[in-house]
């Protein structure tokens, strides 16, 4: 009867009529769950299935931090029905059958609930592994403990408010208790640090063995999961987020917390110190050098390093990268420009374009913003100037380019490949070549930039091309969490516990400043800003680290969600999307085009419903318990 029992539990989808590929964790012609834990080898496959339902974060159709939001965009040719993020992005995001659904795992969205299921599957049949030593098995115990914590908090900066699943029903549970309710926010929140705090005494601080366990969870990972969690819950988007009053379940129970509580900051604060010193005590640390075959200048080496940071395999940063979907050459091949007269007829898809939104975000060479900056000409950026001998490491001398390209800070020629940019790859200079009719210009269907501007930062400089296929492109995870993310969330959580910001506010976003070649925040604002008291107030000082998120994190997957955490992505959304007049010969490239027309176009206005997704509206009619998020 155990059995019988197991199996039908197994199958059991809470939210959808559908049913589950249990991949190679089931041996054919095994009839139950027991035999999938049989033994150790049986267990441990169990085990890779729990990781299996990570996102796939290297996928930018797939991951809405990457195209679901403003900083990258895809030309209309290149986009269809399967290119679900993009299709978020264009205001297409709908009630009936919703785009990137983790819900129940439609529209190239995973299964989460599913996920957690089988979460629940190995907690509750890890014990039937026979020869698993006790080490093995708490520590197992501890990493799926995690993935189901990870799943929770994904589904929750989704959907807000979410059923918990702690166990998975018996078979003998009636109709009515399957039509579970949606949990309020601060229960869902308490219920993943619940079980981050349980994982963590089991886990190792770093793994035994990075080759043969790369990504697998450790303490650093646990506890950055957790101060990402608790950061997120008391950002604006959920603490004291009058917008929602209306969402309350036929109990009568209100799903998200009207008032507004500026100890979840403190607490948030102390999450991401103890993430901090667990990384730092395992060895992790800010990417601060870069080794290069050739002789280059220092300002270029930082260039590099810059470009390292993300893209460096063993990178020392890196606390968590995604195994399951590699960065692969398919996909890094949106993202370089041609660079050489080639032989293949594909070698290149050249569409991962970002946005002049993006080119216009990062600091000038004095590590202010460029509006702010009393020595940047920023009323005529759109200008043309001609490139001196001196600043060939970033825009090829004697060319003439957009004085938007000039006297940036090294983030910014790191991130962003454009015409007549140098596109160093080590040991190789190149120079890009984007207006009408020139070699990074479109040569098939789809296969073009539709801003003129290509995303550097995501193509390590270790990679390299050639006549043939230009496809000898440098691999690497695509990272979830790193320590420079840490540290900008820890600045972010102090400055919002305090009344005005001090000097442990200033430390960790000017550890990330300095490694970008600037001076700190204070110094830099006082010289060189038209606001200079800006980091001396909480609310300046809130601006500053907002931007310099945006910046250090740019293309990494994470501005779509801070700007929704922050209740500001309505602020940036409903913004036309700019770029280069990319059909332009000559000089007439320089004129600033609208590449999408975000305000006007009744399917774009990003709505305050935007910032929770929509549950399906099908799961709402078998699940009246369900309430819908508001607008949808």
């Amino acid at each position: 009867m155990k059995n019988i029992k197991i199996k039908i539990v197994a199958l059991l989808l809470i939210f959808t009529a559908g049913s589950c590929d249990y991949l190679d964790v089931v041996p054919e012609n095994v009839a139950t769950i027991n035999d999938a834990f049989v033994d150790r080898a049986s267990a441990e496959r169990f085990l890779a299935t729990c990781y299996n339902y990570l996102p796939n974060f290297g996928d930018p159709w797939v991951n809405p931090g990457i195209g679901a939001g403003d900083e990258v965009w895809f030309n209309e040719e290149i986009v269809e029905s399967s290119f679900s993020s993009a299709l978020i992005a264009r205001g297409l995001q709908n009630a009936n059958d919703p785009y990137l659904n983790f819900w129940d795992g439609s529209q190239r969205g995973k299964n989460l609930y599913v996920g957690i299921r089988d979460c629940n599957i190995f907690l509750e049949e890890i014990h039937n592994a026979s020869d698993l030593t006790e080490l093995e098995r708490k520590r197992w115990v501890a990493e799926v403990k995690l993935l189901k914590a990870y799943y929770h908090f994904w589904l929750f900066k989704s959907y807000g408010a979410i059923p918990i699943i702690r166990e998975n029903l018996p078979i003998y549970t009636n109709t009515e208790d399957v039509k579970v309710y949606r949990d309020p926010v601060d229960d869902v929140v308490n219920y993943i640090v619940e079980l981050i705090d349980e994982a963590m005494p089991d886990l190792p601080e770093r793994l035994i063995s990075e080759t043969l366990e790369q990504g697998r969870i450790t303490q650093p990972i646990a506890l950055a999961i957790k101060a990402r969690t608790l950061v997120t819950a008391a950002s604006p988007l959920y603490n004291g987020n009058t917008d929602y009053a209306s969402v309350v379940d036929n109990r009568g129970i209100a799903l998200f917390n009207q008032s507004y509580d500026e100890s979840k900051w403190q607490m948030a604060a102390d999450a991401c110190k103890a993430a901090i010193e667990s990384a730092h005590a395992a060895n992790h640390s800010l990417v601060t050098s870069y080794t290069t075959k050739a002789d280059i200048s220092d300002t270029l080496e930082r260039e590099c390093v810059i470009r390292t940071i993300f893209t460096e395999r063993n990178s020392p940063e890196l606390l968590w990268g995604s195994t399951n979907f590699t960065f692969s050459q398919s996909y890094q091949r949106m993202c370089v420009p041609l660079l050489i007269q080639v032989t293949s007829s594909n070698p290149v898809s050249q569409f991962y374009a970002a946005t002049l939104r993006m080119a216009e975000l990062f600091y000038s060479k004095n590590g202010v913003p460029i509006e702010e900056d009393l020595n940047y000409d920023y009323q005529n950026r759109y200008e043309l100037r001609t490139a001196r001998t001196d600043e060939s490491d970033f825009v090829r001398s004697g060319e003439q380019t957009a004085i938007l390209h000039f006297d940036r800070e090294a983030r910014f020629y790191a991130n962003i490949a454009f015409d007549r940019g140098t596109y160093f790859l080590d040991p190789t200079y190149y120079t890009v070549h984007t207006r009408a009719g020139e070699l990074a210009t479109k040569r098939n269907q789809g296969e073009f930039s539709a801003t003129g501007y290509f995303v550097k930062k995501l193509i390590n400089p270790n990679s390299a091309i050639n006549t043939n296929t230009m496809l000898a492109y440098y691999e690497y995870p695509f990272p979830i969490i790193r320590l420079g993310d840490l540290y900008l969330l820890y600045a972010e959580a102090l400055n919002e516990s305090k009344s005005t910001p001090d000097a442990d506010v200033y430390e960790y976003i000017d550890l990330i400043r300095e490694r970008a070649g600037l001076e700190g925040v204070v110094e830099s604002w006082e010289k060189y800003s038209s606001n200079p008291s800006k980091p001396a107030t909480k609310e300046g000082m809130r601006e500053i680290i907002k931007q310099e998120r945006l910046i250090e994190l740019a293309f990494e997957g994470q501005r779509f969600w801070d700007l929704r955490r922050w209740k500001d992505a309505a602020k940036y959304m409903n913004k036309p999307i700019k770029g280069w007049n990319i059909g332009g010969k000559g000089l007439n490239f320089y004129n600033v085009t609208t590449v999408y027309p975000q305000v006007g176009d009744p399917f774009s206005t990003y709505d305050f419903k935007d910032y929770l997704w929509p549950i399906r509206y099908n799961e709402i009619i078998k699940n009246p318990n369900l309430v819908q998020n508001p607008g949808w």
